[in-house]
């Protein structure tokens, strides 16, 4: 049974979540602040956590960077704010999706099996090292090194690169960078990819143009 942290301060949102959580068999736990999200993540293991971003004591974003330093734990965002630099932020501290309120119930519970499909069934290269010039992809350690030098990756920004490395050359829609990244491509329909791209491209360094954008049609990485 996966195990779903909902955090929230919110009681009618925690309510109706809970509900069509538990319909779906998943095993429940809920807080109503950031900094009960941390404290419940130290003291147990969760499959996905449901976090609303604006939050008594500790928001969700800060509570989002915090787990991740300790656990890869995927984060699907809860909030009424929906512009494009809260959701860029939000991708930056380690979010795995982004809904904005007011939400489907029915399409979060869609987007959270699709995440727990695709975390079960996510498995690394066989090759330890996958090196294009001077970036070098450590398959095994999940990290990457620009000339030599870490490069601070959130898991999504990994998986992304790993992608367009492995599939060099080759243009990539975005709705298949969404089936294969994040697990689904029915939800497609906000920017998702490119905010993700932007930031990778701006972590990538004088590699950043290797990123190309095809109008149109989606984005092919080439050397």
């Amino acid at each position: 049974m996966s195990k779903i942290l909902i955090a929230d301060d919110e009681p009618n949102i925690v309510t109706l979540i809970s509900r069509y959580a538990e319909r779906e068999g998943y095993d429940v736990t809920a807080v109503s602040d950031g900094r009960q999200a941390i404290d419940a993540c130290t003291r147990d293991d969760f499959d996905i956590i449901v976090m609303d971003v604006m939050m008594p004591d500790t928001d969700g974003f800060t509570a989002c960077k915090k787990i991740k330093e300790f656990k890869d734990i995927p984060v699907i965002m809860l909030s009424a704010r929906g512009t494009e630099f809260d959701k860029l932020f939000g991708f930056e501290v380690g979010v795995d999706d982004y809904v904005t309120k007011p939400f489907s119930p029915m399409e979060l519970m869609a987007r959270i099996k699709v995440i727990l499909s695709h975390k079960k069934t996510s498995i690394p290269s066989d090759d330890k090292l996958i090196s294009i010039d001077g970036i070098v992809i450590d398959t095994l350690g999940m990290t990457v090194t620009i000339n030599g030098e870490k490069a601070d990756l959130t898991a999504k920004e990994y998986s992304l690169l790993l992608l367009f490395v492995e599939n060099k050359g080759v243009v990539l829609s975005r709705d298949r960078i969404l089936n294969e990244v994040w697990g689904y491509d029915s939800f497609g329909v906000d920017r998702t990819v490119d905010w993700q791209i932007k930031l990778l491209r701006s972590k990538l360094g004088e590699y950043r143009d290797c990123i190309r954008t095809i109008r149109g049609v989606g984005y092919k990485f080439e050397t």
